[in-house]
């Protein structure tokens, strides 16, 4: 869950940090904000620089907080993996000339099978583990003994859920016939981006029609002159 984008991040050690290990873990937070987030000024970053503080945990709550970060310090591995995203984010946006022309890593020799991303899942790996349990959580569904059963399960929840809800507005739509951009690299995760990308569509059309609404409302009102034949003139 973590080394990937460690590695992404230039981090001096991706492949044996432990989340686990609470000085690990602090000097990751205090490296992430120092070198990547920055969202405190320099002269802030004090309290949650001083990692071996006994208040360092309420000044983590509050970097949290302070950065909009959905989890918890109670939920150590999810909000880790969220601060590295964000990071992430961060990192492309300062370097997007860098980044922009970089292509895709070269698909393996079978060219004729889309290969499945779970096949390289460490399913016994304990970020793996909560990872699912943090989707499942979230999606409220019964948990299962395989994780990367329960990650399948997930993902096929989504793609229902997602096409329930276009069906509520009971437009039938052909997925084929529309051009999605990317490729996730599966076939679910493509239908589902799809769907999304529809269902935003859907919500601009009907802003739009919000926004013509108030301008002929507008209209209505500036637009509609009165006479008053005993003033001998037109207009209010």
């Amino acid at each position: 869950m973590f080394r990937r984008k460690l590695t992404a991040l230039d981090y001096h050690n991706p492949d044996g940090f432990d989340c686990k290990d609470e000085t690990q873990f602090r000097n990751c937070i205090v490296w992430l904000e120092d070198q990547k987030i920055r969202h405190y000024k320099i002269e802030d970053r004090g309290n949650l620089r001083n990692i071996p503080s006994s208040d360092w945990p309420k000044a983590y709550q509050k970097y949290l907080q302070d950065v909009n970060c959905p989890f918890g310090v109670q939920e150590r591995q999810e909000a880790v993996d969220w601060l590295l995203g964000l990071a992430v984010r961060y990192e492309y946006g300062d370097n997007v000339e860098k980044y922009k022309n970089c292509q895709p890593l070269a698909a393996s020799g079978n060219s004729d099978k889309t290969a499945d991303p779970l096949v390289n899942l460490d399913s016994n790996s304990p970020d793996f583990k909560a990872g699912v349990m943090a989707l499942a959580n979230i999606l409220k569904i019964q948990r299962h003994d395989d994780y990367l059963v329960m990650l399948k399960v997930r993902l096929h929840c989504m793609l229902f859920l997602c096409i329930k809800i276009f069906l509520l507005n009971g437009v039938p739509v052909a997925l084929d016939k529309h051009i999605l951009g990317f490729d996730t690299g599966d076939a679910t995760l493509n239908e589902a981006a799809q769907i999304l990308r529809l269902l935003h569509i859907e919500e601009l059309r009907e802003l739009q029609t919000k926004i013509n609404e108030a301008i002929v409302a507008v209209q209505a009102i500036i637009a509609d002159p009165k006479t008053d034949h005993r003033l001998g003139k037109v207009g209010r």
